[in-house]
């Protein structure tokens, strides 16, 4: 019993206060910096990612690496406050069009696992610029002209969802 009390009611002394210090020190750096957390707004990823879900984009994913295709990428848009989420469809240098609703890139079909519905998307050949990449939300089941997609600098990638 008393070491739940001690536990639960700390005696409050310069040890207890450093303890308190550091923990709060570490867990700023980790969630302003490494993990910043974010809520799901819309349905552009689902149904991967729904709307309204909790994640937190890990800062650290490409330190040492580039994005590669089928990564789901946090996408700076406004400071780190608003970020898109969305997929890799191609890299720089490749060509990527929708023909009747199936994904080609550099004119081979690409197997779409976490597509789940039928899409009639049609989108002319376009290549991919030199340090971008072509990003699209899972959700194809709306109108494409309702979607945020298209080439990004691979610069403002911040991160990928920790889950």
């Amino acid at each position: 019993m008393n070491r739940v009390k001690a536990f639960l009611f700390p005696e409050i002394n310069r040890r207890f206060l450093i303890r308190v210090g550091l923990v709060a020190a570490v867990a700023f750096v980790c969630f302003t910096w490494v993990l910043i957390p974010f809520r799901v707004h819309g349905h552009s990823m689902a149904p991967t990612y729904r709307n309204g879900d909790f994640n937190f984009c890990n800062r650290l994913s490409y330190l040492y690496s580039l994005p590669s295709r089928h990564d789901v990428v946090a996408i700076r848009y406004a400071g780190t406050r608003v970020m898109l989420l969305k997929r890799i469809l191609a890299l720089e240098g490749e060509t990527v069009e929708f023909r009747q609703g199936k994904l080609y890139v550099d004119d081979k079909p690409v197997s779409e696992p976490y597509v789940t519905a039928p899409y009639d998307w049609d989108l002319e050949p376009r290549t991919v610029e030199a340090g971008h990449v072509y990003v699209v939300g899972d959700n194809r089941r709306v109108p494409m002209l309702t979607h945020d997609f298209g080439q990004t600098p691979i610069t403002r990638i911040i991160g990928a969802p920790l889950w």
